[in-house]
């Protein structure tokens, strides 16, 4: 591993804040933003203005919840996307003028099927005119790099699900980046051939086998960010913006069970579970946030059975545990257990401190109630609690006909949100409505209504 800078970790932080001055960037973003203009004055902000450098000799990991802007950052970044505003440099020029020289895995294998293991790697090469001789030397000797040497005339569909990725690897690395990108690339392999890829990373980056100079990882997976990185940044969301960016002090090869190692990954569970809380256990760089307030709440994508499951099992453990073990037990990663636990939170059944989640109780008397009775605690929960849902009732209790159409909602939820989360936030608020019978939806009008008068009108449909 590159090794620049590591010192014991019995006598230093695991931390240390990023000094952007110490080595010339290869990419630099300047208070790059995303956002699609409304046509009202308003627009819905992606990602906030945001400065980034990333520079040569490290690998960097991004971690955030789902919707706080790792791939729309990637995408600014490696030139795939432009940015709203703001300005993406590559060696101190605007990228859109400079000659880059990056490559992207994604977590799909993105393979040419009908092409054989060569051609797959042969085929960025060939795409920019390397001859016939050279492209297929080059490329035999990155299979042989990353360990599939004499599979070259295998076709995709004769792999497993790590041997396609390692051919994404090798068709990435034989352009030999600059800066190599990757999209979640592990997560859709299963546990040991992740584990097993990323060991492979590493001792691929400490050889310096790898032709590239810096690797940007995008991850949900936090002992992954911990494993692999030197630099984690961590995004917050509503809009995305950095919320932290340290430089991990721990030396290579990481024992997931050292005393640093576990309290860097309890350190950046605080992170994410704690958005309105400034990180306070590590030196932070700048940290740019959207000052608009927002009016409505992002609605976690939970279901209330979710919900209610979550409760019994904290109910088990006593009313309370860490929630890194919480998602171990599950057997979940934090991206799928972490909206659950907002949403428990944001209905006061749950309070998530230090980390640790909590039972309220409210929250146990919930959990504890029979069916009819937790429908109750969680009408009231909901209608305290969530604007959108009180809003919704309001209206079909002020209507004569007690009815009111859904686009009346989706038009101000898109003054805040994207059209395809507004879309989510209404079936989101469908979901709860329905359970805790605030109300009922009629699909084919696409109307919110009362329960009552929607099974009336079944009721005088069917006589």
């Amino acid at each position: 591993m590159h090794s620049a800078g590591i010192q014991n970790a019995a006598q230093v932080p695991a931390t240390q804040t990023v000094d952007r001055n110490a080595t010339e960037a290869i990419i630099r973003a300047e208070k790059i933003e995303k956002y699609y203009a409304q046509p009202s004055q308003n627009r819905i902000q992606v990602f906030s203005a945001t400065d980034l450098s990333i520079v040569p000799g490290e690998i960097v990991a991004l971690l955030g919840p789902s919707g706080s802007g790792k791939s729309t950052m990637l995408r600014m970044l490696s030139g795939l996307s432009r940015p709203s505003a703001g300005q993406v440099y590559w060696h101190g020029k605007p990228i859109s003028e400079a000659e880059i020289n990056v490559s992207i895995v994604f977590q799909s294998f993105a393979l040419f099927p009908w092409l054989t293991v060569l051609e797959n790697v042969e085929a960025p090469l060939q795409a920019r005119g390397v001859n016939p001789e050279e492209r297929r030397a080059r490329s035999m000797r990155m299979l042989d790099t990353v360990g599939l040497d004499g599979f070259e005339s295998a076709y995709p569909k004769e792999l497993s699900g790590g041997m396609k990725q390692r051919v994404g690897f090798a068709r990435a690395l034989v352009v030999e980046p600059e800066v190599l990108f990757m999209d979640e690339p592990f997560s859709a392999l299963d546990v040991l051939t992740a584990e097993n890829l990323r060991s492979e990373l590493l001792e691929l980056w400490a050889k310096k086998t790898m032709p590239t100079r810096c690797v940007f990882i995008v991850t949900h997976n936090i002992e992954e960010a911990v494993l692999l990185a030197d630099r984690i940044i961590v995004l917050g969301r509503n809009p995305g913006h950095i919320r932290t960016d340290f430089r991990v002090q721990i030396p290579q090869p990481r024992d997931r069970k050292a005393e640093a190692f576990t309290q860097l990954v309890d350190f950046i569970y605080k992170v994410l579970t704690r958005p309105d809380v400034a990180p306070a256990e590590a030196p932070t760089g700048p940290r740019v946030r959207d000052q608009r307030q927002m009016k409505y709440q992002m609605l976690p994508h939970a279901r209330p059975g979710g919900i209610a499951g979550l409760l019994e099992l904290l109910i088990d453990k006593n009313g309370r545990d860490d929630i890194y073990r919480l998602a171990d037990d599950l057997a979940f990663e934090i991206d799928d257990l972490l909206p659950i636990v907002d949403a428990a939170q944001l209905l006061g059944f749950l309070k998530v401190e230090e980390g640790d989640a909590s039972i309220t109780e409210l929250g146990a008397t919930y959990a504890n109630s029979e069916i009819l009775r937790q429908k109750e605690i969680f009408r009231d929960a909901a209608i305290e609690n969530v604007l959108l849902l009180r809003q919704i009732r309001r209206a079909l209790d002020a209507k004569s006909n007690h009815t009111v159409p859904e686009e009346f909602f989706l038009d101000m939820l898109d003054e805040q949100f994207s059209d395809d989360e507004s879309q989510r936030q209404i079936e989101t608020a469908v979901t709860w409505g329905r359970y805790g019978e605030i109300f009922d939806f009629d699909a084919s009008r696409r109307r919110f209504v009362l329960p009552d008068v929607l099974q009336e009108e079944s009721a005088g449909s069917s006589e």
